[in-house]
């Protein structure tokens, strides 16, 4: 007698946690928001190129993104951007817009101030170009602190190092000499070098 009870309650629990499960699964199914896919599930197209200033379209200069529209794959149902529906996509339809990183610029040309920086630079028209008139007046008064000066600023603008003042990039051709800083974080990966020996 005391076995039967035991057995009805068990499966009582299986019953209504199997429920649970299961309105779970699918509610989490239909609430799929389209920035939450998984790489594969959807494309990003490539941001479009200004032709004057040969960066990205639509730059923010705070963050130094700019959005692009990614499309989502055919068959895939999640909810889009600006919509509060589950949608299933057919391949061409845009599903969200993601932030990707960009050149903000603001008219100073890569070309305008190195040439400034080698003939003029002992002058100090390099540093008042890009917006640093303390130390091009320094430089002017100094001649380019004894061609020293004018010597490393050379390098540290061939080397973009020394930006415009205002933190905008230069303009330069988008497959030009455009130098990208690499950083070791989360998001990057070094590959082990077997003359590690990490054992």
């Amino acid at each position: 007698m005391y076995f039967l009870p035991h057995v009805r309650w068990n499966f009582v629990m299986y019953t209504v946690i199997s429920c649970f499960i299961l309105h779970y699964e699918y509610s989490t199914a239909n609430d799929l928001k389209c920035e939450d896919l998984l790489m594969g599930q959807y494309y990003c197209k490539e941001p479009l190129i200004d032709a004057e200033t040969q960066a990205e379209v639509n730059c923010d200069p705070e963050s130094k993104t700019t959005p692009t529209e990614c499309i989502i794959a055919e068959g895939i149902k999640c909810i889009p951007q600006h919509s509060g529906t589950p949608y299933t996509f057919n391949g061409t339809e845009v599903g969200f817009s993601r932030p990707v990183p960009c050149r903000w610029t603001n008219g100073y040309n890569f070309e305008t101030a190195l040439l400034l920086s080698v003939f003029l630079g002992m002058f100090g028209v390099d540093r008042f170009y890009l917006g640093y008139p303390a130390i091009g007046l320094l430089k002017f008064s100094t001649l380019g602190f004894f061609f020293l000066g004018q010597l490393i600023d050379i390098l540290l603008i061939a080397l973009q190092v020394v930006k415009p003042s205002d933190g905008s990039d230069y303009i330069m051709n988008y497959f030009g000499v455009g130098l990208t800083r690499i950083q070791t974080d989360n998001d990057t990966y070094i590959k082990p070098d077997e003359s590690w020996n990490l054992s």
